[in-house]
């Protein structure tokens, strides 16, 4: 910061956001002849399903079997949510011994299910005089709500998201997670990736008139470079760094971006109570897990006299088309 020509400092906060499922939370159990524990669940997880379901019931795990047929959508709401309502309808048919379904309207689903997680952000910012980011320091705080759930790597991969497409040369970020009296919030699509995104993006469309750049530049200014050796704030190496540009340039010029953006200002200065505006963000996302174990995935393939074919995997169906992929192999 001492180095820099421009410091700047703000917060920002942003709340949360509902998967709305067409689906609502929805589990069927009961026990067989076998007083085993037979669960039908609307999971994206059957087998953290079975070890909770098998923890509230005090029973080994090899006596609870969870199927998924299909979810009717999930996006991150059914990772941890749905156990322990399956749970709730396992114990029940425990001790009535006739089959239970629990089923949330949409109103009580709503209600009770996690969000996505709203974020509170501060940071201080540095730029050199032809707007090159020189330094950042945030904290990052988490809406976890009344438990933990996976608060914890939606928050580390928030963190190793704020750098976005940009070189941070100097950077310090921290990130804590709040209990709070609400709703505990859980994964939800890009998992804690885009909120670190918002906030980098936030505070580029905010310093790009204080440095009188506009938006656009001052963002194309800042991507990483090929052939320097830029790595992550947190050390990863950025290859193929020429890809954020051209993708840039290539979206601007197929969207006419500058041509609309004349457009856009020819407009503004005529409509004093209306008004418009066109912006374009890029977006580098990491597909892996932070928790490199889960970098992993097995199929087991089985071909039969027939010629019919059987395949295990590791996947759950949500709407992404997922046995219609697996017919096609």
């Amino acid at each position: 910061f001492a180095d820099s020509a421009h410091v700047f400092g703000g917060e920002f906060q942003f709340a949360g956001q509902e998967h709305f499922y067409l689906e609502t939370h929805a589990a069927l159990a009961l026990i067989d002849e076998n007083e085993q524990v037979f669960v039908q669940s609307s999971t994206q997880h059957p087998s953290e399903t079975q070890e909770i379901v098998s923890h509230v019931l005090g029973v080994p795990a090899h006596e609870v079997t969870v199927q998924c047929l299909r979810m009717g959508g999930g996006f991150g709401g059914k990772e941890m949510q749905p156990h322990g309502f399956a749970a709730v309808a396992a114990l029940g048919a425990k001790l009535t011994g006739r089959p239970v379904r629990f089923r949330l309207n949409r109103t009580q689903d709503l209600t009770m299910s996690g969000k996505r997680h709203g974020f509170h952000a501060t940071w201080k910012i540095g730029f050199d005089t032809e707007g090159r980011i020189q330094a950042l320091d945030a904290t990052l705080v988490a809406d976890g709500g009344w438990s933990l759930d996976l608060s914890e790597p939606v928050l580390a991969r928030a963190l190793c998201h704020i750098d976005n497409t940009y070189w941070i040369p100097h950077a310090r970020v921290a990130g804590r997670v709040a209990r709070t009296n609400t709703v505990s919030n859980t994964a939800f699509r890009g998992f804690g990736g885009p909120q670190g995104m918002l906030v980098i993006e936030d505070i580029l469309g905010r310093c790009a008139p204080l440095l009188g750049l506009d938006p656009a530049e001052l963002r194309e200014r800042n991507f990483y470079r090929p052939g320097q050796g830029q790595t992550t704030p947190y050390g990863q190496p950025v290859t193929q760094a020429e890809r954020i540009t051209a993708v840039w340039r290539q979206v601007q010029d197929d969207a006419r971006f500058a041509e609309r953006t004349r457009a856009i200002d020819a407009f503004n200065a005529t409509h004093p109570h209306t008004k418009r505006a066109l912006a374009v963000t890029g977006i580098k996302f990491g597909i892996s897990f932070n928790l490199t174990a889960f970098n992993q995935g097995g199929a087991l393939v089985l071909i039969y006299k027939d010629g019919s074919v059987l395949i295990n995997h590791g996947g759950t169906e949500m709407g992404q088309g997922l046995h219609t992929k697996m017919l096609q192999v």
